[in-house]
This record gives C-alpha cells, sequence and structure tokens, in this order.
C-alpha cells in the first residue's frame, strides 16, 4: 500500500508541471555564426560532434598540452586540411568496415592538435603523439603538413610523411583504445620476451630491432607497444618500408624452416607489388658484413647489414666504430630471399619467424574480436591515398589554397 501511494503521489507530480525538452539551455548555437572561423567550426560539428561525439582541438589548448614541453599551436588551414584527412583516411575507413556504430562506440572524444614537435628531455626521443585515458588523441607536428595547392599536390613522399607523423600515431593510440577495452592474448609478449627493453629502445639501430623480431624501435620498449605497433605498421607503412624491414629480419637468422613461403605470403597480403622490378630499391641493395669490435671490452661481433640501414647502424654504434665489408650486390629479392638467406633451425624465436608470429595473432584477434580484417584496412588506406588529390580538389573547403 506504501509503494502505490508514493508511485501515484509521484506520477501526480508529474502532471501538473510544465516540464521543457531539456533542463540545460539550449538557446545558444553549438557554433557560433559570427565566428571568423564558423563554416570550418560547424564543417567540424556535422563531421565528428554530432556523428561520433568527437571534438577536434584545433585551436591551441595550454591547460590539455604537456608542460614539460615547449610547444606551439597549429596553422588554421593546416589544421582544417588535416581535419579532412582525419574524416577520409581515418573515421571513413573504420566506419566502412566496422558498421556505423563502430567509431561511435570505440573512438576518441577529443583529439587535440598541436603545431610543433615535443622531445624528450632525458631519453632524447621525439614524441609523435600520445593518448589520455583512451578518450583523447594528441597529434603533434601539425604545421609540418604540407599544405595542397593545385600546382603542389599531394605526392607519395608527401602521404609517407603524413603516415609518419600523423596517422601512424592515430591508429597506434586507436589500437590502444581497442586493447583496453578488449584484452590481446598473453600469448603475443611470451614471443620475444626477453628482447623488450623498455629503457635503452631508442639506441637500437633498424637492423638490431628487426632482427630481434620488432617492425620498430619503439616496439621494442614493451610488449603492449609492440602489440599496437604490428597493427599500426600494417595499416600505414610504405611497401618500401615493409620490404626493407623485411630484409632486415631475413638477415640474420631470422627464417625458420618452411617459412619462407610465408614471407611471400604476407608480402602478398601487404598488397606490395613489384618483386621482378629492378627499379625497385628492395630489388637493389648491397648485403655487408659489419663486425664491431666493443671499445670497453674488445668483444667482437658480426652481422649482416643492408646498405640501406647502413647509416643507421653507424649512427647507434655507441662509440665503437663499426667496419663493413661487402658480402653481395642483390638486383632481386627473390634471389636474396630464395638463395641467400639460410633458414635458421634454432629453438629461438626472433627476426621474420617472430614478425610473422606476431602478425597471426595481431590479425586473429582484430578479426575475431572486432571484425576487421587487418590486410583489407590497409589496401583501403592505399586506395584512399592514391586517391588524395582528388579528394582534396573535390571535397575541402572554406579556403583558397593559393
Amino acid at each position: 500500500m506504501c509503494v502505490m501511494t508514493a508511485v501515484t503521489s509521484f506520477c501526480s507530480c508529474g502532471n501538473d508541471d510544465d516540464f521543457s525538452d531539456s533542463i540545460f539551455d539550449t538557446s545558444t548555437p553549438a557554433v557560433n555564426p559570427n565566428s571568423t572561423t564558423a563554416p570550418f567550426d560547424q564543417w567540424l560539428y556535422d563531421n565528428f560532434v554530432v556523428p561520433y561525439n568527437l571534438e577536434i582541438q584545433y585551436k591551441f589548448n595550454l591547460p590539455a598540452s604537456k608542460m614539460e614541453y615547449y610547444l606551439t599551436g597549429s596553422d588554421y588551414k593546416k589544421s582544417q586540411l588535416l581535419a579532412y584527412f582525419i574524416k577520409y583516411l581515418f573515421y571513413d575507413v573504420y566506419t566502412k568496415y566496422g558498421g556505423e556504430d563502430f567509431m561511435k562506440k570505440y573512438g576518441p572524444r577529443i583529439i587535440h592538435f598541436i603545431g610543433s614537435s615535443a622531445f624528450s628531455p632525458t631519453t632524447g626521443t621525439e614524441e609523435l603523439g600520445y593518448a589520455s585515458g583512451g578518450v583523447k588523441i594528441t597529434l603533434l607536428k601539425v604545421n609540418e603538413t604540407k599544405l595542397w595547392t593545385p600546382t603542389n599536390q599531394y605526392s607519395a613522399l608527401d602521404m609517407d610523411d603524413l603516415n609518419e607523423h600523423q596517422f601512424h600515431t592515430m591508429h597506434h593510440e586507436f589500437s590502444h583504445i581497442l586493447h583496453q577495452t578488449k584484452s590481446y592474448p598473453v600469448s603475443f609478449g611470451q614471443i620475444t620476451p626477453s628482447d623488450y627493453d623498455g629503457r635503452d629502445w631508442q639506441k637500437r639501430d633498424s637492423v638490431k630491432s628487426h632482427s630481434l623480431g620488432f617492425i620498430t624501435h619503439y616496439a621494442s620498449s614493451a610488449n603492449y607497444e609492440d602489440f599496437v605497433e604490428t597493427l599500426s605498421c600494417t595499416i600505414t607503412n610504405t611497401d618500401c618500408r615493409w620490404m626493407y624491414a623485411i630484409i632486415d629480419a631475413c638477415a640474420n637468422g631470422g627464417v625458420k624452416e618452411g617459412d619462407k613461403e610465408r614471407v611471400y605470403t604476407l608480402i602478398d597480403s601487404l598488397q606490395i607489388e613489384g618483386l621482378d622490378d629492378p627499379a625497385k630499391p628492395w630489388n637493389n641493395f648491397t648485403l655487408k658484413k659489419e663486425t664491431t669490435v666493443n671499445s670497453d671490452t674488445g668483444e667482437k661481433s658480426e652481422r649482416f647489414v643492408p646498405d640501406f640501414h647502413e647509416r643507421d647502424a653507424k649512427a647507434k654504434a655507441d662509440g665503437n666504430t663499426p667496419t663493413y665489408e661487402t658480402v653481395k650486390k642483390f638486383t632481386s629479392f627473390r634471389d636474396y630471399l630464395d638463395n641467400w638467406v639460410e633458414p635458421d633451425n634454432g629453438t629461438s624465436t626472433s627476426g621474420m619467424n617472430a614478425i610473422l608470429k606476431k602478425l597471426d595473432i595481431a590479425t586473429k584477434w582484430y578479426t575475431e574480436k572486432w571484425g576487421l580484417y587487418l590486410f583489407q584496412l590497409r589496401k583501403e588506406v592505399k586506395a584512399r591515398q592514391s586517391k588524395v588529390n582528388e579528394y582534396v580538389r573535390d571535397e575541402v573547403k572554406f579556403f583558397e589554397f593559393e
């Protein structure tokens, strides 16, 4: 009886009051129509806030920045261009394959633009971006984005720069959001468990990182960074970056018996063509034997270094002076893999074999947990990048390019 009385009283109260649609003031528009940036702000509202509940903060936000760095705001025109690229090359891609609600549920809530770089005073490394609490992604070096014009359009190298500075970071940080929502298998971190180095990963050169089974230097800092780097690099790395990594990873005992065909399968999955094209850089390189004597202990070490990574190897020699002896000049990747690379039948897992195992786990997780096919996303991104000049010409508004 008491319960019924309480309910009746509550309903009566609701009928007597005249409620408005909202308890908040909705008379102020979301976008100030008198602002000089109103057209772009309205586009951001229509294309990001409404469908994805995402705010792109392109105006400098000091409280939201890392105070330990000297940072500058992002250029207005370059911010506009980057926002369009984020829609075309990132949000539209995940929405196409993940479904209309995918980015609504799992996408970040804030993307913050910073114009300048951020260097760590302790490690000497450069941050390309960072995420906060799974809801915010900060992109740095926005002011290095090339400003497209009809007479100075984007080349493949320009797209590589855009990937390196912005979209690699976007996919990296978004992959963190995904694995924090649905965890990845513990077995991933057990492939190369003893080779992670959270303190001195930046001292490793490309040959060392790839030979240990990491797709980038930073991937060797921790297994969760390794996981998201594997995902991000699969989507955004150029064909050349991938082929160089494969050559490095195979050079120093990194292929198990029977894995050579799997390497070719990976190259096919990455949609890399030109294994018979002599103009491709991965079909024209010199392999050298590097000998280094430790200046403190006198210990000698040897490894194989392709000439395209010789400069990086010398730069990371850490006070030692390596010497190089030419082993063979290759004019075909197939000749290199089929006839020079010898299978490693040891018990340890490293190099190409480790990268293949990590890719197996990462792609399976992507499909089983999210219904996404990793190599399909790469194919879509590559196709869109090839049409980016047409996209900018036909879609980007609000300012004159020249």
